[in-house]
C-alpha cells in the first residue's frame, strides 16, 4: 500500500520509496527505511517536501500482521581495515595508472582521433570507491602535484575532490559516482588547445581567451558522441566555469540557473587551480587557497557552498605540506576533526639543517609542537612527486 506524506509528517519507521515533490536541485537516494529521525530535518533542508511511503513495508504498525521474524544469521567478520600505508601505496597505484590511461586518450584527442570516454568514466568510478574505503589517500594525492602534468592531474583532482565534496553533503553513491565522472571531464576539452596556449606566461588576448573557452562545448560534445547521458555529467562539464554573477561562460548563465552541481564543480576547479603552479604564478598552499575562496569569491562562487568545502577539506587539508615550530617539514596524513588545528602530520624534513630526516608520525594533539604554516615544496626545492613516490611510500610501515 503506497501513500503519499508531506515531510513535515515523515516518522523514523517509514518505508521512503521516492520523493514526489522537491525544490533545488539536489539528488538523493530515496528508497529505504528511515532508521534516523535526525535524516528528516537534512531531507527538509535539502528542498524535499513530500515522499511516497510503502506502509506494508513500513513499521509503524501499519501491516494487518506481522511478518515472522527470520533467525539472525551468523555476522561475517568485516575484511580487515588497510593501514594508512597500504591505503597510500594503493591510492598512489590507481592515481598512476589513471593518469597513464588519461594521457594516452588525451593524445589521441591532440591527434585528432576519435575517442570514447567510457575508459575515463570508468577509471572515475574506481577511485570513487577508493574514495569511500580511505578518503584520507586519494585526498592526500590531489596536493602532491607535478607541475608538469598540471592537465593530466587537474581532471583526477578534480574527480576525487567533487567525490569528497559530495560525500561530506551526504549525497548517494550513484551521485557521488556522477559527479566524479563530472569532475573527470570537466576539461578534457582543453586536450584539443595547442600548449602555446595552456602554457602562455602572460594574459591571453581576447582571442585567446575566446579559443579557451571552447574547450566547454568540445567536452559537452564528446560526451555527447560517447552516448554519456547523465545529465549530472552534462551539467558539470556545461557549467563548471559559469559563475553566480553572470561572469563567467561560455553562456554567462547567473543565479538560478545553476544547479549545485555546477557551484559544486566552480568551486572544485578553483581550488585545484589555486593549488598548482602555472605559467603566470606559483601555487598558493591549500590553507591560503581555501582563505582565497572565502574571502575573494564573492558574488561568483555560492558561498554557503565554499563554506561547506572548507569544512570538507578541514584548515589544513590532508595532503599539505606544513612546517612546524621545530623547524620540521612533514605531510598532512589525517585530519582531527576535534581539533582541526592539530591533524597527524608524517615529518620527513628539516628547514633548520636543510635536508631529509628519518619519517616520523607526529600527532599534534599530543605532541608540544605546533603547525606554524603552510609551505610550498619549491621553497626548500623539492620534487615533492618524485620524494614522494620513490623515498616517502617506501619509508611508511
Amino acid at each position: 500500500m503506497l501513500k503519499r506524506f508531506p515531510i513535515d509528517e515523515i516518522k523514523a519507521g517509514m518505508y521512503v520509496t521516492q520523493v514526489t515533490e522537491q525544490s533545488g536541485f539536489l539528488k538523493v537516494k530515496t528508497s529505504g527505511l528511515i532508521k534516523d529521525p535526525g535524516i528528516i530535518p537534512r531531507l527538509k533542508a535539502r528542498g524535499i517536501k513530500e515522499v511516497e511511503v510503502d506502509l506494508s513495508r513500513s513499521l509503524l504498525g501499519f501491516e494487518k500482521e506481522e511478518e515472522p521474524v527470520a533467525a539472525p544469521k551468523a555476522q561475517e567478520d568485516p575484511p580487515p581495515k588497510k593501514s594508512e600505508a597500504g591505503a597510500l601505496k594503493e591510492a598512489q597505484n590507481l592515481y598512476s595508472q589513471a593518469k597513464t590511461v588519461q594521457s594516452r586518450i588525451f593524445k589521441r584527442l591532440r591527434q585528432g582521433a576519435q575517442v570514447k570516454v567510457t575508459e575515463l568514466m570508468s577509471l572515475s568510478h574506481d577511485m570513487m570507491e577508493s574514495l569511500f574505503d580511505n578518503p584520507n589517500a586519494l585526498s592526500c594525492l590531489t596536493l602532491i602535484k607535478d607541475k608538469n602534468d598540471y592537465l593530466l592531474e587537474h581532471s583526477l583532482n578534480s574527480s576525487i575532490l567533487m567525490g569528497l565534496f559530495a560525500r561530506h553533503l551526504g549525497f548517494d553513491r550513484e551521485l557521488i559516482d556522477e559527479l566524479g565522472q563530472g569532475g573527470m571531464m570537466m576539461d578534457v576539452g582543453m586536450a584539443t588547445l595547442q600548449n602555446n596556449l595552456l602554457d602562455k606566461p602572460s594574459s591571453l588576448t581576447n582571442e585567446e581567451q575566446n579559443l579557451m573557452r571552447t574547450h566547454v562545448d568540445f567536452g559537452v560534445k564528446l560526451l555527447k558522441s560517447s552516448k554519456i547521458e547523465s545529465e549530472v555529467v552534462l551539467d558539470v562539464v556545461a557549467n563548471h566555469h559559469e559563475r553566480l554573477d553572470g561572469s563567467g561562460y561560455p553562456k554567462g548563465k547567473s543565479g538560478d540557473e545553476l544547479s549545485v552541481y555546477a557551484r559544486m564543480a566552480a568551486i572544485v576547479d578553483t581550488y585545484d587551480a589555486m593549488t598548482s603552479d602555472r605559467p603566470w604564478r606559483k601555487a598558493l598552499t591549500p590553507t591560503q587557497s581555501l582563505k582565497s575562496l572565502l574571502s575573494s569569491s564573492q558574488g561568483k562562487l555560492d558561498q554557503q557552498l565554499v563554506q561547506q568545502f572548507v569544512r570538507c577539506m578541514g584548515v589544513h587539508p590532508v595532503g599539505s605540506l606544513v612546517k612546524l615550530k621545530s623547524g620540521k617539514i612533514g605531510i598532512v596524513t589525517r585530519m582531527n576533526k576535534e581539533d582541526p588545528l592539530c591533524p597527524i602530520v608524517r615529518t620527513f624534513y628539516s628547514a633548520r639543517s636543510q635536508h631529509y630526516t628519518e619519517l616520523k608520525i607526529v600527532d599534534l594533539s599530543k605532541a608540544q609542537d605546533k603547525i606554524e604554516s603552510g609551505v610550498r615544496p619549491d621553497e626548500f626545492k623539492m620534487n615533492l612527486p618524485k620524494f614522494f613516490k620513490d623515498v616517502f611510500l617506501g619509508q611508511l610501515d
